[in-house]
């Protein structure tokens, strides 16, 4: 009797809560959704499908995008730049930026590296440009070209240097005791 009473307990738990193959469903929680959404999105906008991607980015700011707000701010951006003449059209350099810096997350790294360089030619004193450059060169292992730009980024704009101490796209560079030293130089 008492083992009939287990299969049945059983019986009633399994009815409650509902069963995948690999056991029980795993709850999600609210970050994982925002996640999966941006995921999707960032896909669409690599397809090419820039209005269908805004509308995406649009829908999980509108659903709070906690942590991703200022990247898929910088995509809707870098959208409205694409759908707004088929071609990436920038109406200023900032816009520019966002694009190369929506490249650069996508892992476009010389079509990044292409608008920075641009950025600078029209205007060689834009701080963030180098700033970008850094962090390009931070991300594809070229060590000497992240020191040069993160150094240049830093005289231009000394706030760049607690930008950087934040920033997980310098998190290979954290072990170089010159990147150290440029972003604690009092230490």
């Amino acid at each position: 009797m008492a083992q009939t009473k287990t299969a049945t307990a059983s019986a009633n738990s399994a009815k409650n809560s509902p069963r995948t193959l690999e056991g029980s469903v795993k709850k999600t929680d609210g970050r994982s959704q925002v996640l999966s959404s941006y995921e999707a999105a960032v896909r669409l906008m690599q397809e090419g499908k820039c209005e269908k991607a805004r509308l995406s980015f649009e829908k999980i700011l509108g659903n709070g995008a906690g942590e991703f707000t200022e990247r898929i701010r910088m995509y809707i951006h870098a959208c409205e730049a694409q759908t707004a003449s088929g071609q990436a059209a920038f109406q200023n350099n900032e816009e520019r930026y966002d694009y190369a810096v929506s490249l650069l997350n996508e892992g476009n790294y010389e079509d990044a590296r292409e608008h920075f360089s641009s950025i600078l030619k029209q205007d060689g004193d834009a701080d963030y440009a180098y700033y970008g450059l850094a962090a390009l060169a931070s991300m594809t292992g070229d060590i000497s070209g992240c020191l040069v730009n993160l150094s240049e980024a830093i005289r231009r704009n000394p706030r760049n240097r607690i930008q950087a101490r934040s920033d997980s796209d310098f998190q290979d560079m954290a072990d170089d005791p010159r990147f150290t030293e440029l972003l604690y130089p009092e230490v």
